[in-house]
């Protein structure tokens, strides 16, 4: 998988914890990884306040980032508060116009957490912005062949996985020397332990593709259509 593949998650931590293992995959296969969080995540901390935590979400985005050896763009939206606008889209299409990624990940479009289906709207709705020409923008347009949403607990509903990646053991232990430095994968916001479920989970989607892990995505069909155009 020596591709581009940019990731979009809600908050700091989402596309780190979900579509990570796969991003490893892809820089140790010679690629390019980058990932965007559309917010901080600092409301997510029962005790510290969103100030303190918000600097403690940087580090640890910034961490994972370079233990798996990707790149990492925190736009400036407040956790709780992504809005639903051309602003997002449009800076998500510059990164794209950038890079020009083979592959795009992100939420699948029915979640409990309104942030993660706008980041996903914003991804798709981005990815339609940079494959047209627009006025004055020097940057090559760019078509993404590929639009995966990532398997993500929280964001179940519909989603029906018809695609894997095998995550050989080095990738795994990339991510997990990221991951978990991650105060909320650990456990300790509001308990859910995170590492465990989706360590586990590789395992269980590895059974169903016959290798020892995977991870599994759901391809973006004529959603990416219907939330994408003008």
């Amino acid at each position: 998988m020596s591709s581009t593949v940019i990731a979009v998650g809600g908050h700091i931590g989402d596309m780190e914890l979900t579509a990570g293992p796969t991003l490893a995959k892809v820089v140790l296969e010679g690629g390019r990884a980058i990932i965007v969080d559309c917010t901080y995540g600092e409301r997510g901390h029962p005790v510290l306040a969103p100030s303190v935590y918000r600097e403690q979400k940087l580090r640890e985005g910034r961490h994972f980032a370079d233990s798996i050896g990707a790149e990492f763009v925190a736009l400036d939206y407040s956790d709780g508060f992504l809005p639903d606008s051309e602003e997002v889209a449009e800076q998500i299409a510059a990164i794209i116009r950038e890079a020009k990624p083979d592959i795009l990940i992100t939420h699948w479009l029915h979640s409990m957490h309104r942030d993660h289906e706008r980041a996903a709207q914003a991804a798709l709705r981005g990815a339609f912005l940079a494959s047209i020409p627009i006025e004055k923008i020097e940057a090559e347009r760019h078509s993404v062949p590929t639009i995966l949403h990532a398997e993500n607990w929280e964001d179940m509903e519909g989603f029906d996985a018809d695609t894997y990646f095998e995550i050989p053991e080095e990738a795994y232990q990339r991510w997990r020397t990221g991951i978990d430095e991650h105060a909320f994968a650990r456990g300790e916001t509001y308990g859910f332990r995170f590492i465990d479920y989706y360590s586990a989970l590789m395992q269980v989607k590895g059974c169903l593709a016959g290798v020892p892990r995977a991870a599994a995505f759901k391809s973006a069909g004529t959603e990416k259509f219907a939330l994408a155009g003008p």
